[in-house]
């Protein structure tokens, strides 16, 4: 990005799965190393509403708000634990180009779902149209459950959510990340059901085994910087 964002993540789950770590790693790009949770990669999907984006200093109500779904991993760069995206689905053509071809991030054009019922269960659902890219089907229902969590500092829900820079790989084969800034994550525990999902065959992974860790998230405020490249920094 060529500057900073201001938007807000509302409504999230993350349902995540443990993976051996060679499948993770022949994934990633050289200058990223996984990182494990005792022994395991994971990889997790996120589905959310990027809520009010807009550049850095301009009022929430001139922003845009545009539906996501994400698949993404746990790395390390430079000792920093990172999240790395794999792929980035989102509403908005304008949104899905300018992503792309400003902010190097991969970025796929989607028709998107993002409601609460009556009974204050979540609704997600997401269908990609991207030119020339591999389909994905999405869908699934999740609400906050209990009492706020207050997770341990190595538990592995603060592996899986306190991340405060993140990854990408521009098309050109550099390695580029921006830091973000915000709150800890509000967490609950949720009742998510995932009724469709073919994220992970698109990005070139077999469909983890089990059922995900899942966790709800009413979102925080983000802060993100410019896009920088890696190899630069080191």
């Amino acid at each position: 990005m060529v500057v900073a964002l201001a938007m807000d993540w509302r409504e999230l789950l993350f349902a995540s799965w443990p993976v051996d770590l060679d499948t993770v790693a022949s994934h990633l790009p050289d200058a990223l190393a996984v990182d494990t949770h005792d022994g395991s990669a994971w990889l997790s999907i996120v589905p959310f509403t990027n809520g009010s984006v807009r550049p850095r200093g301009l009022p929430a109500r001139m922003g845009m708000n545009l539906p996501e779904l994400n698949l993404r991993t746990y790395v390390t760069a430079g000792d920093t634990p990172s999240v790395y995206f794999f792929s980035l689905d989102a509403e908005g053509v304008l949104g899905v180009l300018g992503a792309r071809l400003f902010h190097h991030l991969p970025y796929y054009y989607a028709r998107m779902r993002h409601e609460r019922d009556a009974d204050g269960r979540v609704r997600f659902a997401s269908r990609r149209y991207h030119p020339g890219a591999r389909p994905v089907h999405f869908a699934a229902g999740y609400e906050r459950m209990g009492e706020k969590l207050d997770p341990d500092p190595d538990s592995l829900v603060t592996f899986l959510t306190e991340r405060y820079r993140f990854y990408t790989e521009a098309p050109d084969g550099t390695v580029r990340y921006s830091n973000v800034n915000h709150d800890r994550w509000p967490l609950y525990r949720t009742n998510a059901t995932i009724t469709e999902n073919t994220l992970f065959r698109a990005n070139g992974f077999a469909d983890p085994s089990g059922e995900p860790i899942c966790h709800y998230s009413p979102g925080v405020e983000i802060v993100a910087s410019p896009s920088r490249t890696w190899e630069a920094t080191r």
